[in-house]
């Protein structure tokens, strides 16, 4: 199964759209998509060290945790961002529009993975869907603000 996926140019693009949406409702719409909360996740680059952020949508939140999804619309690669916090998982999460807070990647696995998974796709039956086109299993993270 090949998949390449949504292109890098329109996975760019949405993401200028819905900075945009926020940056022109100075901040009051674009914090929910889908009926879920959107984030603003910053890695450091693995290959330039620089700073590199996108907009994701939280399926599942635990308290001041968000649980992200590296589907990349059901790519056979990963998205960007999930290679850079697998180098390092230090990150910034911005949510609602406050100021960024410094969280920690945790990639999960095994039986809690397969437990999310299961209640995500019931939720949200996009996920299953991009699950459908890829043979790689798509990660599941949390962030955890850093104590």
């Amino acid at each position: 199964m090949s998949n390449k996926g949504p292109s890098v140019f329109s996975l760019k693009a949405m993401n200028f759209i819905h900075r945009s949406l926020i940056r022109m409702s100075f901040g009051r719409i674009g914090w929910m998509a889908a009926k879920m909360p959107v984030l603003e996740l910053t890695t450091v680059g693995r290959k330039s060290g620089r700073p590199r952020s996108v907009m994701l949508t939280s399926p599942h939140q635990e308290g001041d945790s968000f649980l992200i999804v590296a589907s990349k619309g059901g790519s056979d690669t990963p998205p960007d961002w999930f290679l850079n916090l697998e180098k390092d998982p230090n990150v910034a999460v911005r949510f609602q529009g406050a100021p960024s807070s410094a969280m920690l990647a945790e990639i999960v696995s095994g039986q809690n993975r397969d437990q999310l998974w299961s209640t995500i796709v019931e939720d949200f039956s996009n996920y299953g869907d991009y699950q459908t086109k890829t043979s790689r299993v798509i990660p599941l993270v949390f962030l955890r603000p850093v104590t």
